[in-house]
């Protein structure tokens, strides 16, 4: 179960890398509005799995809990990430996003830890 949350929250967190370079293409003038529109769904998605599989390594695998919450909260930063990005709000979303990417760092590098097998 460790292992399917790591690989979940590297996923999660190249997701949101990506996210991040394509918003930095937009604000440069590029026209990445499409790929931009695609990275949010797999950010969604990617939150999702990561966020039913910090659960089950919570409840199943009697691991910590903080990883299922810090994934709600990431799912649900998503979320309101799409809408505030949607209404054009660049003074909302920039910072969301710098605050989405620092909290979804934080559980692949919890889950890599040696303390995490325990």
């Amino acid at each position: 179960m460790l292992t399917s949350l790591r690989v979940a929250a590297a996923l999660q967190v190249a997701a949101i890398l990506v996210q991040a370079v394509t918003a930095g293409q937009l604000i440069g003038g590029a026209d990445t509005r499409g790929v931009h529109g695609m990275g949010a769904f797999a950010v969604h998605l990617f939150g999702l799995i990561q966020l039913v599989l910090a659960v089950v390594y919570w409840r199943a695998g009697r691991g910590p809990g903080w990883p299922a919450a810090v994934s709600l909260i990431l799912l649900l930063l998503g979320f309101a990430q799409s809408a505030v990005g949607g209404m054009g709000n660049v003074t909302t979303h920039v910072p969301l996003g710098l605050l989405t990417f620092g909290l979804a760092v934080a559980v692949p590098v919890a889950a890599f830890r040696p303390a995490a097998r325990r």
